[in-house]
């Protein structure tokens, strides 16, 4: 189990880790994060905030990246602050770790980042948990390294998360195996049921989505085991900025944690996963 924040474990009930993919404005965060926190305490579900201050791997070169470091730090703050809730965001260069974390209750590393040795220790350095995701390119197996950096440097607090394994052409493929194998290394681990439907390059110069697979992916790994569930939510998907064609807007959001609620249940009241 992981402690995050104040008075949230992994591990104890399921966990949202949402929010949109890249912090666009404070008045956008406050308002996505106001509503999650409403839907996550009326479905029993601990809530974990969840944006990105700057987006460094985006398709083209034109595409919106965020606020930057500064500005996208201080929503995130406010976000926190006002709505007394623990907040996650990415972080691409190890030269800003130590700030991140000066903010952010959870540090999370891209998938594309995932062997990134120092960026790994830099994360794991400060003290707070690590959420990596498993690399497009990497077997579930092979997380264990990722895993091993970071605890080689004291740090157990360490989160592996699915999002899909790409074979070429636009696409990515979860193998739900994966959230058992990397559960054996004893560490929480969260699937990401918004970025799974991912379809990388797809509309050419950025990326497209098939968001209607994301009820039936989430379902199927609430039943395998899962502890967070990771999900990209925007108010009005079409004008995000990023992620728009794998997003949840709000109502679509309600259905999928209130199935993987009942399912999450389920297989803890059977013993599938303790």
């Amino acid at each position: 189990m992981i402690k995050i924040g104040k008075n949230l474990t992994v591990g104890r009930e399921l966990t949202l880790f949402g929010g949109p993919c890249v912090a666009e404005s404070r008045e956008l965060c406050l308002e996505v994060a106001g509503y999650l926190k409403a839907l996550c305490r009326e479905f029993g579900i601990q809530y974990v905030f969840k944006a990105s201050y700057d987006k460094a791997n985006r398709s083209s070169v034109n595409s919106r990246r965020g606020l930057g470091l500064e500005e996208g730090l201080q929503i995130l703050a406010d976000v926190k602050g006002e709505l007394d809730i623990p907040v996650v965001t990415d972080v691409h260069e190890s030269i800003d770790a130590e700030k991140v974390a000066a903010v952010a209750d959870v540090l999370q590393i891209p998938a594309f980042l995932c062997r990134q040795t120092d960026l790994l220790v830099a994360c794991g350095k400060t003290g707070k948990p690590v959420n990596i995701k498993k690399g497009q390119f990497m077997a579930p197996e092979d997380m264990r390294g990722a895993v091993e950096k970071i605890r080689s440097i004291g740090n157990d607090q360490v989160m592996l998360t699915e999002r899909g394994s790409s074979f070429g052409y636009h696409n990515l493929v979860v193998d739900m195996r994966s959230l058992q194998i990397m559960h054996e290394m004893d560490v929480p681990v969260v699937f990401d049921a918004t970025h799974s439907v991912q379809l990388p390059g797809g509309l050419g110069n950025a990326s497209g989505g098939q968001r209607d697979f994301i009820r039936p992916l989430a379902r199927a790994a609430a039943a395998v085991g899962i502890d967070v569930l990771f999900a990209e939510v925007h108010p009005n998907p079409e004008k995000a900025w990023s992620d728009g064609p794998n997003s949840l807007n709000f109502e679509d959001i309600r259905t999928v944690l209130r199935e993987v609620k009942e399912i999450y249940e389920l297989g803890r009241d059977k013993g599938y996963r303790s």
